[in-house]
């Protein structure tokens, strides 16, 4: 189960000065092509899905096969929710499988984005979670998905910086030193100075945006002053529209298959690039050995009823599955009656919690003890419950 904690990940490749690599995917193309490259480079990786692309898949229909790939990978994975827009957006993230979420209030002044940021913080912090913020605004200047990124580049200030995350709480922070979103155009110019200052003071793992177009120099720059995730698309988007419109070109008849075959070779290429210049090829081993896995649990209740009807069981049954799968940190409810007429227990619930953070939260979200207290304690007195941790 190579799911790992996003905070070790990241927290062993600052102290060991290395960058991981947060590839956006749009696609099982992608999905396929990180992880390839991710297992040929045994490194870690950050599966990294931007809500400014949801445009092109859908979120609640893809995150399985998210979950279910990085799993199955020999690698250590994290599963990271990418510029958020809303609190309900980090919500849904986390309780689908994002094992870490990044808020993005860098449009809003300070104390607005603080004011967001700390509540994200709070509800994912309860749930295990791990959040990454933004102080400064990196742009969008040309190429893929540059436009969902309009307006200036804003540096980052020291002392904001400083004041932000003490303030926040939040575990990694993306800074504005002079990347763009897409592709830069001339000669990319960074802060590096700056970078160095927001490192001494924070101590924490730096994120950068818009690592495409930057030179090789420039990214160990990067690197030597605190950065340890970088986010990487539009190079990956390049590198798979070349290999389609090759295709088209070789054989102007071909479908579907044809026009894609190889796509997730040439994602792989590039992404491996990436690894090896950033420095984590053969980390897999010590992340493994270090981080901590993660694990779901499975909130187990059997229970019987008295002094109501199974219709009345089916309802209080439909409006818990309604009301609880939206509290954070809840990825599924499951809700079921027993096979056997002699069960010692004829119903039961199962649900599964992102995290073992989340038993304890969960126990006391004003939506639970509200269900509970209206509709399932009264009628459910004979009940046993029992939290269960994955075993994998």
């Amino acid at each position: 189960m190579p799911l790992v904690n996003m905070r070790d990940m990241l927290q062993h490749a600052h102290r060991e000065q290395y960058a991981i690599a947060a590839f956006d995917l749009v696609s099982l193309d992608f999905l396929h092509g990180i992880l390839n490259a991710a297992e040929a480079c045994e490194a870690p990786v950050i599966l990294s899905l931007a809500e400014s692309h949801f445009d092109y898949f859908d979120f609640p229909t893809i995150m399985p096969a998210v979950v279910s790939a990085a799993r199955r990978a020999n690698v250590p994975v994290a599963i990271h929710l990418d510029h958020g827009a809303t609190y309900e957006s980090a919500v849904q993230g986390i309780n689908l499988g994002c094992t870490g979420v990044m808020v993005d209030a860098s449009t809003q002044p300070f104390e607005g984005n603080v004011d967001y940021t700390r509540r994200i913080v709070e509800m994912a912090h309860n749930c295990g979670v791990p959040v990454e913020g933004e102080l400064g605004y990196v742009a969008g200047v040309e190429g893929e998905d540059a436009e969902r990124h309009p307006g200036e580049v804003r540096y980052t200030e020291v002392g904001e910086a400083k004041e932000y995350v003490e303030r926040t709480g939040v575990d990694f922070l993306a800074v504005s030193i002079g990347t763009v979103h897409g592709r830069m155009k001339g000669e990319p110019n960074l802060d590096i100075e700056r970078l160095g200052a927001i490192n001494a003071a924070l101590g924490i793992p730096l994120v950068i945006h818009g690592g495409t177009g930057l030179t090789d120099q420039q990214f160990q720059d990067l690197i030597a002053n605190g950065v340890t995730k970088i986010n990487y698309y539009t190079a990956l988007a390049d590198a798979a529209g070349q290999q389609i419109r090759a295709n088209a070109e070789a054989d102007s008849g071909c479908g579907y298959t044809g026009l894609v075959k190889g796509v997730i070779g040439a994602i792989q290429s590039e992404c491996e690039k990436r690894i090896r210049q950033w420095g984590s090829a053969g980390r897999a081993a010590a992340i493994l050995a270090e981080a901590e896995p993660w694990q779901e649990v499975e909130h187990v209740i059997v229970y019987n009823t008295e002094g109501t009807t199974p219709e009345k069981v089916d309802e209080l049954m439909q409006i818990g599955r309604e009301t609880l799968s939206t509290i954070p940190g809840v990825r599924r409810v499951f809700t079921g009656n027993a096979l056997q007429e002699e069960a010692s227990y004829q119903h039961c619930w199962v649900i599964r919690f992102a995290h073992r953070d989340v038993v304890a939260s969960y126990k006391t979200h004003p939506d639970h003890v509200a269900y509970a207290d209206t509709h399932f304690r009264p009628v459910a007195g004979d009940r046993i419950s029992i939290d269960y941790e994955d075993a994998d």
